[in-house]
């Protein structure tokens, strides 16, 4: 029997060995409990892997295996709809983002969104609500800091005042 690892490195992340497949990949920014059933499912399908098998009992060869059905999870059989790049704005093609391409993404979306000057980009600028929602009551002051400021914080306290 291989040896049993406790942490168990996948795309750059260390991933819970204890826990099974689809749980273990909900780790990974940019795949949740929908996604990683699907990508596990794909993985134990093609390499014959027992349902019950656990993270941490996978060889190297097999972890490669994962990362690769990660990586491209439309050649392994994962639905198009299951991906979170549906048409790539660039390219045009769907892609399944993780990890610090997910975040690198769309942060330049939404900086394209707002050097067009879209609703949406504007929103995304100001920091409002995008979608629609009442800014009435909530949304308000989001961002802000309670605290002292600098002047505030250096002058002495006024000396109380006698009673008699």
């Amino acid at each position: 029997m291989a040896e049993f690892n406790y942490i168990v490195r996948v795309i750059g992340k260390d991933l819970d060995g204890t826990k099974s497949i689809e749980l273990a990949l909900q780790g990974i920014k940019g795949i949740g409990q929908r996604t990683g059933g699907l990508i596990a499912k794909d993985f134990r399908k093609e390499n014959k892997i027992p349902a019950n098998k656990r993270l941490g009992e996978l060889t190297n060869e097999e972890i490669k295996k994962l990362e690769e059905v990660i990586s491209n999870p439309d050649k392994h059989g994962t639905p198009t709809w299951a991906m979170n790049r549906q048409k790539d704005f660039e390219t045009g093609k769907n892609k399944h983002l993780t990890m610090n391409d997910l975040a690198f993404t769309l942060r330049n979306d939404l900086t394209r969104l707002a050097e067009i000057k879209s609703y949406k980009g504007l929103r995304h600028m100001w920091g409002l609500t995008v979608r629609g929602q009442k800014t009435k009551s909530k949304h308000r002051g989001k961002g802000g800091v309670v605290g002292v400021t600098k002047k505030d914080a250096g002058k002495p306290a006024a000396p109380a005042a006698d009673k008699k």
